[in-house]
């Protein structure tokens, strides 16, 4: 991990936490917020579950999954002891509340809770996917008992067979809405400048090949925190190259191929395909869902010079662009930006809507930025601006290619046979000098969910959260727990 230099810690907003700047770049960091919660160590077995409200898909034999007894040890994986303080419960007119603490409540509607009871008859161990009918539970549905186990919430509903539901006390916590509860922070988004040059992050092709695979989730992770990682030892060949990209996942398919291997031979209508120099741009606006991730390798480059890769990271740019010019920064944020793909005959690519989409786009939960999508070769015509706003737009890109183009946050590097690097298309610009000679460059798009996929289940098996640890010896099948946050 990269600590050259000092980190200045950001907020989900963008807002900056601390004011120690050194000179020059820097390496910046989301900030990070204390968390924690009561972990559940169970004592007792589990609890008894018979039919309730559920759909004809229990046919499938769901309900002849069984799942392992809760432990019955005092201490897990970890040394921790039964706990003694359980939370409190308490049944309401409409809702179960919680009492984590004196001071600390969370509230789940009757139906609310039904709907996610995850007994196998209401939940299907193996698919990991809902049995239980929701249309069919009646909306004024109201327990008859409820108890606080030293493992979690257990639940007694009435119908014409009792059906008993259990809630670890660490899901329920993590899903609490009523109101909601800190959660785990993300993991940190570590942004950067050009003295990432310095120590950039980088594995080694046998460490990500090994079977293992610990080393392919170091790659993956650096990835996510920096937005890019190199691979150094890869075997120079297009064989080697496709073997490593799918490790990640399957490979995306687009106008330019399955696996690419090309030079500068217009073979397709893009500039990637010539001599020029291409400025820092993300790949794919014009689609709808952009490429995830996009891995380079270059195979050889004879008989001549340049060359050099560019790369920037758009979220450290953001971030100065949202400080110094908060304006353009709202403009880049809100104006969406038209943008096609036409050089080949047989394709002529826009996104839907045809108007596109901003420059920096947000999560519409916490408002944290999410991607970056910029390139101003492809863009179309912006037919979509308020008079009013034609200047001001005209100004706000001007401000944030200048910032794309400082010394402060320009990487360069010359890449060279046998060195590999991802690059997260959603956050980081790539780019390359002018050159001359024979290049020839290989590579790959992989989709971002192929990509994210990868990464749940490999921290999943390396870097599992308390609700995981909390849930896997008692309520996982098939490798997963049951009560895993992302279901």
């Amino acid at each position: 991990m990269w600590r050259s230099t000092s980190c200045l810690r950001l907020s989900a907003a963008g807002k900056r936490t601390t004011t120690t700047i050194s000179e020059g770049s820097l390496a910046r960091r989301s900030k990070i917020e204390h968390w924690s919660h009561s972990r559940a160590i169970s004592t007792t077995s589990a609890p008894e579950v018979v039919r309730g409200h559920a759909s004809s898909r229990q046919a499938s034999g769901a309900a002849a999954v069984k799942l392992k007894p809760l432990p019955s040890g005092t201490s897990d994986q970890h040394g921790a002891v039964a706990r003694t303080d359980v939370p409190t419960s308490r049944i309401d007119d409409r809702k179960v509340v919680v009492g984590w603490d004196t001071q600390t409540w969370s509230r789940y509607h009757h139906i609310w809770l039904r709907d996610h009871c995850r007994c196998p008859q209401c939940f299907h161990p193996v698919t990991k996917q809902r049995l239980v009918n929701t249309f069919e539970i009646p909306f004024d549905v109201k327990p008859v008992a409820v108890e606080s186990k030293p493992e979690g919430l257990e639940v007694t509903w009435p119908s014409s067979q009792p059906h008993t539901s259990f809630y670890p006390w660490s899901w329920l916590r993590r899903n609490s809405y009523d109101p909601p509860l800190a959660r785990p922070p993300p993991v940190e988004k570590i942004l950067w400048g050009t003295k990432i040059l310095q120590d950039p992050p980088t594995v080694t092709y046998e460490q990500v090949m090994a079977e293992d695979e610990r080393g392919l989730f170091k790659w993956l992770s650096n990835v996510d925190k920096f937005g890019f990682c190199f691979v150094s030892g890869v075997p120079p060949t297009p064989e080697a190259t496709e073997e490593l990209s799918r490790r990640i996942g399957f490979i995306r398919e687009t106008q330019y191929g399955t696996f690419w291997d090309f030079t500068s031979d217009l073979a397709k209508g893009d500039t990637a395909y010539t001599t020029l120099a291409l400025g820092a741009h993300t790949d794919t606006t014009y689609y709808t869902d952009p490429c995830g991730l996009q891995l380079f390798h270059l195979l050889e480059h004879t008989g001549g010079s340049g060359g050099a890769t560019l790369l920037v990271d758009g979220f450290y740019v953001a971030s100065i662009l949202k400080e110094l010019h908060p304006t353009a920064y709202d403009l880049l944020a809100g104006v969406r930006v038209p943008s096609h793909a036409a050089g080949e005959p047989s394709a002529l690519y826009t996104p839907t809507p045809r108007s596109g989409y901003p420059i920096l786009r947000h999560s519409h939960s916490d408002g944290e930025l999410t991607q970056v999508r910029w390139n101003n070769d492809d863009r179309s015509v912006m037919s979509n601006l308020e008079p009013s706003m034609v200047e001001e737009w005209y100004d706000a890109i001007r401000k944030w290619h200048k910032l794309l183009t400082s010394a402060d946050s320009e990487y360069w590097i010359q890449l060279s046979p046998g060195t590999a690097v991802v690059v997260d298309n959603h956050r980081v610009l790539h780019g390359r000098s002018a050159f001359t000679g024979k290049r020839r460059m290989c590579g790959a798009y992989i989709g971002v969910d192929e990509y994210r996929s990868k990464l749940a289940v490999l921290s999943e098996k390396f870097a599992p959260d308390d609700v995981v640890r909390d849930t896997s010896a008692y309520a996982s099948v098939n490798g997963r727990s049951l009560w895993n946050p992302a279901l």
